[in-house]
């Protein structure tokens, strides 16, 4: 993964998201969606801004089959937002920086 993702896979995934201590936002993607290339540079400008607050991972769904299918994705890109270990915000679909950020800040309470 590039710069600040972090690269999900269905090996780490409680280690990496549900034992994390600050949030986690998992973006499902795959290396032929179009939206998801899209929601990528903009995926790692955020990943930059929040550093230290949220961290933000990448799970390619094609690889890593078990995590999609365990959280009911069947549209991608899909990002699910996780707090302690917990949903707390979904979103299926591509997203402008600016409403991605908004939603980031209402889903952790960021201020």
């Amino acid at each position: 993964m590039a710069g600040n993702t972090v690269e999900i896979s269905d090996a780490n995934f409680s280690s990496e998201v549900l034992s994390s201590s600050v949030p986690v936002i998992v973006d499902f993607w795959a290396e032929w969606c179009g939206p998801c290339k899209m929601l990528g540079p903009i995926f790692e400008d955020l990943a930059s801004e929040y550093a230290g607050k949220v961290v933000f991972g990448k799970c390619d769904v094609d690889s890593n089959p078990q995590m999609p299918a365990k959280y009911g994705i069947n549209s991608i890109p899909s990002m699910l937002f996780f707090k302690d270990g917990n949903i707390v915000e979904q979103h299926t679909g591509l997203l402008a920086k600016p409403q991605l950020k908004a939603k980031i800040d209402r889903a952790f309470e960021i201020r």
